[in-house]
């Protein structure tokens, strides 16, 4: 059972706080859900108490994974076939398993493909919603501002030497 202040991330979200425990009656029953507040944008989730195994929720990685992920983002980009299209449904499968190194991947491809050759614009989404997922949750486990994290994310990804 959650906490009110764990630290846990929802997959295709981002990772965030805990902020309460409220009842709300949806379809004339009554449900519990956690609120759980997102350091980026201020955005607030209900999720429902009942249903948290079924969506992916998990804790926030400990500060030592930050090295797996920053290993991930220097690595070699992932050779996706096909067009832009299967390349973005390819990424997007990926980035709703919740796992912070499928996601560093995805922004890590995306990010190479786009220096090589610009990436379309629902790529260009999905990048962005990659890096934003990866800072709320980088936020969390290194006790860093979004600032700072976004700052040593794309000095990260900007000194990947790889061609895509």
């Amino acid at each position: 059972m959650l906490q009110i202040g764990d630290r846990v991330v929802y997959p295709m979200h981002g990772a965030g706080v805990i902020a309460g425990i409220e009842n709300c009656e949806v379809l004339g029953e009554d449900k519990s859900y956690y609120v759980l507040q997102l350091p980026m944008g201020s955005m607030k989730v209900m999720i429902p108490t009942d249903n948290v195994e079924n969506i992916g929720l998990r804790d926030v990685i400990p500060e030592q994974r930050v090295e797996d992920v920053k290993e991930i983002l220097q690595d070699k980009p992932e050779k996706v076939p096909g067009s832009w299209n299967k390349r973005f449904h390819a990424n997007l499968e990926k980035m709703k398993t919740g796992d912070i190194c499928d996601v560093a991947a995805v922004a890590r491809n995306l990010m190479l493909q786009d220096r090589r050759h610009k990436i379309s614009s629902g790529e260009r989404r999905l990048l962005d919603l990659a890096k934003q997922i990866l800072v709320s949750e980088l936020v969390y486990a290194c006790d860093k501002t979004p600032e700072q994290v976004e700052k040593w994310l794309n000095g990260v990804l900007a000194n990947n030497q790889f061609k895509h």
